[in-house]
């Protein structure tokens, strides 16, 4: 069945997806907003970690909808549900912890910076920090950003202070404040997506220390679901359509994005005309609707004539180590471990960039501290271990014992991940999703310089939590990667013989197809990159107001 027409057709709710969505509404254009999940509302948000993290709330099953992902090109796929962000209105920023930090400027001339990187198909954006940061300004009030700006080697330029005040933070806090001034290093507040104080008819957060993996039930979290989805309804200019599963992108005769084809709450195919088509499923997802996008215009898939979707995907490193402290014996001591107050919010950012290649690599990357997530089912089956190192009976309530007399600090690295020639995104014909369409099809081909990087970062943060006198010091890892932070399938730049998108993430070779998730990215920076979609997408849905009332698309009239 085919839908009414209409100015825009928006695939996805998330970081890309609700800031388009918001300002063409603004604008008076008439949008239609295609979601694969459900509308969660905030009585859905409960505390059960059965529900949330170990079940198909926000991710989908690997058995019904997979993703296939194989080390190498000799390399066997699997199935797994890695690399999904989140299946439900708000994508992954429903459930994220919302750690936001801004890009540096560097990050935007990484190339220039290191020249030419052997082994990786590093590239510099086509656009500067200083284009982007009145949008980074412009995301921060839209979503409600808590944070305080200090000054620090890496410190990028702000044009004012954030929008709320940081959150309260626990007194170890001020430890990691004091071990890094000792060590000449800087322990920084880390801007939070929660808002500390009431804001734009939001509570404030209540504390509960369930951020990451749960979503929020009051609407402290600064989700696209909280905060710019509700903005855009209110509008009365967009129609958001939950449990919409996109299967592909169409085009005219011309080779214009002329319709979405989809598959309804009911599972009936249904077709939404629209003037301009904006994908935002995720670097992954929208590398493979655009792939699955084929046509005699298009053989190898939508705006693929280069050869590109797909190319170049990018992750974010990780490596973490963890630090315990017991209760029972530091109690005298530090009688402070006991506040149950769940944020730490502190970032070391001393080694994004190194001023030379000693260490094997230049671009480091963020330390962030937390203390670890409390969810008991996860906690245990950790304890519990596996194979020869499994524990049972006495020996495993030992452990549990011992870990309830624990508080237990940890930092995580959020490191470069360059882009190599083999780590991409297809599709894989034979493998089927309960749609029917083919499945993403994953590449990893890591840089060996990435983990150079995260292995120097790890043991920065372990000299700084030796110094805080734990009872004990675990290094997790050293060599993994966040695949929930996703970017690079479909690159933006000048030349379309190098990129997909312009510096508008408008499609080379469809002029009314944009991209705006991480896809468009051609570093991933080293920070989580989910304010940097936010802003970006402001910034091109900026420029798209402006041509399309240019070129004389009339919006509706103003609603009353």
């Amino acid at each position: 069945m085919t839908k009414e027409p209409v100015d825009v057709c928006i695939i996805g709710s998330g970081a890309g997806g609700a800031p388009m969505a918001l300002e063409l509404a603004r604008a008076g254009f008439k949008v239609v907003v295609l979601e694969k999940g459900p509308h969660y509302q905030p009585r859905d948000f409960i505390h059960d970690e059965i529900l949330n993290s170990r079940r198909n709330f926000f991710m989908p099953l690997p058995w019904e909808e997979p993703h296939l992902v194989r080390q190498g090109t000799g390399g066997r796929y699997e199935r797994t549900n890695s690399a999904w962000t989140a299946n439900c209105v708000g994508g992954g920023t429903v459930h994220m912890s919302g750690y936001f930090y801004r890009l540096k400027p560097v990050d935007f001339r990484l190339r220039s910076t290191l020249g030419a990187v052997k082994g990786s198909t590093l590239a510099d954006w086509p656009i500067s920090y200083e284009e982007l940061a009145p949008f980074y300004d412009k995301a921060e009030a839209e979503l409600g950003v808590s944070g305080e700006a200090v000054p620090h080697p890496f410190a990028e330029p702000r044009s004012g202070p954030y929008p709320l005040p940081p959150l309260d933070v626990h007194p170890m806090a001020r430890e990691l404040d004091r071990v890094c001034g000792e060590m000449g290093w800087h322990a920084l507040p880390t801007a939070r997506g929660i808002i500390s104080r009431p804001y734009r008819g939001r509570a404030a957060c209540a504390y509960c220390a369930l951020c990451g993996s749960y979503g929020c039930e009051m609407g402290a979290k600064s989700s696209t679901h909280a905060s710019l989805i509700p903005a855009a309804l209110a509008t009365g200019n967009v129609e958001l359509r939950p449990r919409c599963m996109a299967r592909s992108v169409e085009v005219d005769k011309q080779g214009r994005a002329r319709s979405v084809v989809y598959l309804d709450a009911e599972g009936v195919e249904q077709e939404q005309p629209a003037k301009v088509v904006v994908v935002s499923c995720t670097a992954v997802e929208s590398a493979r609707l655009l792939l699955n996008s084929v046509s005699n215009r298009f053989p190898r898939g939508l705006a693929n004539g280069s050869g590109l979707v797909g190319r170049n995907l990018l992750f974010s490193s990780f490596g973490e180590s963890r630090a315990t402290f017991r209760v029972s014996k530091q109690r005298a001591a530090r009688p402070w471990l006991t506040d149950p107050s769940p944020f730490v919010n502190r970032s070391v950012q001393d080694f994004y960039l190194m001023p030379d290649e000693r260490f094997g690599f230049r671009k480091g990357g963020t330390l962030g501290f937390m203390w670890t997530h409390p969810n008991p089912i996860f906690a245990a089956v950790e304890l519990a271990g596996s194979g020869k190192d499994g524990v049972f009976g006495k020996a495993l309530k030992d452990r549990m014992r011992a870990y309830r007399d624990s508080r237990i600090l940890q930092f995580e690295v959020y490191g470069e991940f360059l882009p190599t020639p083999g780590t991409y995104v297809t599709v894989e014909p034979s493998v089927k999703d309960k749609y029917g369409l083919p499945v993403a099809a994953i590449t990893m081909d890591r840089h060996p310089m990435d983990f150079t990087a995260t292995r120097f970062l790890v043991e920065r943060g372990e000299e700084i939590l030796l110094r805080l006198d734990p009872d004990d010091m675990q290094r997790v890892g050293i060599a993994g990667e966040t695949t929930i932070l996703q970017h690079g399938t479909c690159r933006f730049g000048n030349d379309p013989a190098t990129s997909v998108l312009d510096r508008e993430c408008r499609a080379h070779e469809v002029p009314n197809l944009y991209v705006v998730d991480g896809s468009f990215m051609p570093t991933a920076g080293s920070v989580p990159s989910t304010l940097t979609i936010v802003a970006n997408s402001f910034r091109v849905a900026h420029g798209l107001v402006a041509r399309m009332k240019r070129d004389g698309a009339a919006p509706a009239a103003p609603r009353d």
